[in-house]
């Protein structure tokens, strides 16, 4: 049996192992693959492993050897599902794997907001502390989080772990979901998404992309914020305009942002949010830790498994 990873590389760039798949099939891995690569790669493959690559209805119909599609992520809008599904194709993804550490990585950006840790580091390197008539010093409010509002917009697994950490650091808690029952969470108020941009001190998204989410975070939502509140975006770049975001924090609508996804990605180096002002933005890297992508790469070979056994799990079609 045939199994090919079509870009393996950001999962693992050689701190982990493809033991597991090399024991199930006879396995190629791409580190990287173009689109246009697709359907070559794969041809004569069974199965067929996914990042970013899109395999839409027009490479699945140039693979009929193909019986398996497995995702190396949560998101699965690179593949056709539809298109797959009518070939009895079942695609599956990695639901759990990046909880703690996407969470984690929230947090690392509503602390450099909110202190600057970056920052007054740096000036420390440049030589400003040795220089300074005092014994310390700071270039911008410092804020602590104990008392403050924390809206978290999608409370699934992440938004929960979010939640929670939130709770730990002494925050009310406000959240939306359609989805979860509010009598199981005592300790969180569940108001819809224009309360929770209202009353907001920070505001973390953790929702799905689609039709409904994209632009979620538009020019108006943005006018509902406080001016000192903060936005942290680890889910999904498009879930927010990122030029209605540009010019809120260019006008001082907003107090800052924290993005690990952008709207297209690899950006164009004119994104508006790289010369925004109070906006820091990672490299989609909140998911990244070597211990999740060990988990996600476990999880990966699990979803084989059970596919070869006919008990496929975590089937999104």
């Amino acid at each position: 049996m045939k199994i090919v990873v079509l870009d393996g590389y950001t999962l693992n760039p050689g701190d982990l192992s493809w033991e597991g798949l090399e024991a199930l099939g006879d396995l190629s891995v791409y580190e990287h693959s173009l689109d246009d690569q697709a359907v070559e790669r794969a041809q004569g493959a069974e199965i067929v492993m996914t990042n970013k690559v899109t395999l839409s209805r027009e490479v699945i119909d140039q693979l009929p050897d193909l019986k398996y599609i497995g995702v190396q992520a949560t998101g699965f809008n690179v593949v056709d599902i539809e298109a797959a599904r009518e070939r009895n194709i079942p695609v599956t993804n990695i639901p759990t794997y990046g909880t703690a550490s996407v969470s984690q990585m929230v947090f690392a950006h509503v602390l450099n907001l909110t202190q600057r840790v970056a920052h007054h580091a740096h000036t420390v390197t440049e030589g400003r502390w040795s220089e300074c008539r005092d014994f310390c010093y700071w270039d911008f409010p410092l804020r602590e989080l104990d008392g403050l509002t924390l809206g978290i917009v999608g409370f699934g697994r992440i938004g929960q772990r979010t939640g929670q950490i939130g709770h730990a650091f002494g925050m009310k808690l406000l959240a939306h979901d359609a989805y979860v029952d509010p009598a199981d969470f005592s300790n969180v108020e569940f108001v819809d998404v224009g309360e929770i941009f209202r009353r907001s001190d920070v505001i973390s998204l953790h929702c799905p992309l689609t039709p409904e989410t994209e632009n979620l975070v538009d020019a108006e939502r943005l006018k509902l914020m406080k001016e000192s509140a903060i936005l942290i975006n680890t889910s999904r770049g498009p879930l927010v305009d990122n030029q209605a975001l540009a010019d809120a924090l260019n006008a001082g609508q907003i107090a800052g942002a924290g993005l690990d996804v952008v709207s297209v990605e690899p950006p164009p180096p004119d994104n508006p949010l790289f010369t925004a002002k109070n906006c820091f933005v990672t490299p989609h890297i909140a998911w990244a830790t070597r211990s999740a992508r060990s988990r996600l790469l476990n999880t990966l070979v699990d979803n084989v498994k059970a596919y070869l056994a006919e008990k496929p799990e975590n089937v999104v079609n």
